[in-house]
């Protein structure tokens, strides 16, 4: 609607039914507001065309020639994505912004309503742990949490890269191979633990649960679980950890109780971060095309704004990159 005076929250609120309070919590992203709420407040604040929102001037045409990466911390991970992201938008006549959001729920929601039209015109969001960010703005997720759902997602083949670690593992000899996992509410670490109990009973090797440890991706945790492996009677004569940080980590660990890496245990990661041909020895990984991710989310969300149609889910292959993290078992 045509504005004839200054929309106020209280506006808003009287249209919407609910408190000044809900608004403003709407309006700068926070918690505490129920998914219907949130939609339908939202979409009053458009009908009203209210300018206080930062999503308001998106609706209203607004541009700002910026793209937003958006992550919950800068990591080795989001790192590579992000450097695939800014070389897709060099030359679009976008500039890039990339955000931390933090790891507290609904990270993505604040990060969006705070950045969205006003500062961004488009976001990619690595790991969002919401289906939908409320946004005004095109979105594309890479490797949200609940799998390919209701935004445009580029994730990984992470099911067959866990079948090819922990074939490999298989075909050296190993029957102890311990599982460290990532972070049980993300969807591609589930298919990374799926991955490996399908190749395990393929074999026929039964999957002993003193083996499987959940590590969230965390080094600190990885390192306290590494131990307790280690200190089994029956220790495990390998690892697959579910992603390269606490693979380096375990081999650390190793290292340090006076264990050899790969003589008497062998590890294997996953991602193929560039720390992983840094370590010593360099880590066996299962490699996700990160840059190339980053890439393809980029182009997608530029598509998306110029009002091209894209397929809303690419899944993109794995690859097991060998190097000196494994051998034989004794």
């Amino acid at each position: 609607m045509e504005q004839t005076a200054r929309v106020k929250l209280a506006d808003v609120a009287a249209r919407a039914g609910v408190s000044v309070a809900t608004v403003s919590k709407v309006v700068n992203g926070r918690d505490g507001v129920a998914k219907e709420t949130f939609e339908h407040v939202a979409q009053v604040i458009e009908d009203l065309g209210y300018m206080g929102n930062l999503s308001a001037s998106s609706l209203r045409g607004v541009r700002t020639n910026v793209l937003g990466v958006l992550v919950a911390e800068f990591e080795p991970y989001s790192a590579e994505l992000l450097k695939g992201a800014a070389a897709a938008a060099r030359g679009s006549g976008y500039e890039l912004l990339a955000h931390s959001g933090g790891s507290t729920d609904g990270w993505e929601r604040r990060s969006i309503a705070r950045l969205g039209g006003a500062l961004i015109d488009g976001a990619v969001i690595v790991t969002p742990t919401v289906l939908e960010a409320g946004s005004v703005v095109p979105v594309v997720a890479i490797d949200p949490h609940y799998g390919p759902n209701r935004l445009p997602t580029i994730d990984a083949d992470s099911f067959g890269g866990a079948v090819a670690a922990t074939e490999h593992l298989l075909g050296l000899g190993h029957r102890r191979i311990a599982f460290l996992g990532g972070r049980s509410e993300l969807d591609s670490a589930r298919l990374r633990e799926a991955g490996y109990r399908a190749a395990m009973g393929s074999a026929g090797v039964p999957v002993d649960k003193a083996l499987v440890r959940d590590s969230r991706y965390d080094p600190d945790i990885a390192a306290s679980e590494v131990r307790e492996l280690l200190a089994l009677a029956e220790r495990p004569t390998a690892i697959f950890a579910a992603n390269d940080v606490t693979a380096i980590r375990a081999m650390e660990v190793a290292s340090e109780l006076g264990l050899d890496v790969p003589g008497d245990l062998s590890v294997i990661g996953f991602d193929d971060i560039p720390e992983a041909t840094q370590s010593r020895p360099s880590l066996t990984t299962v490699r996700q095309p990160l840059q190339e991710m980053g890439a393809a989310a980029m182009s997608m969300l530029l598509d998306l704004i110029a009002g091209r149609e894209r397929e809303p889910h690419i899944r993109m292959n794995t690859d097991l990159i060998l190097r000196d993290s494994c051998a034989p078992v004794r």
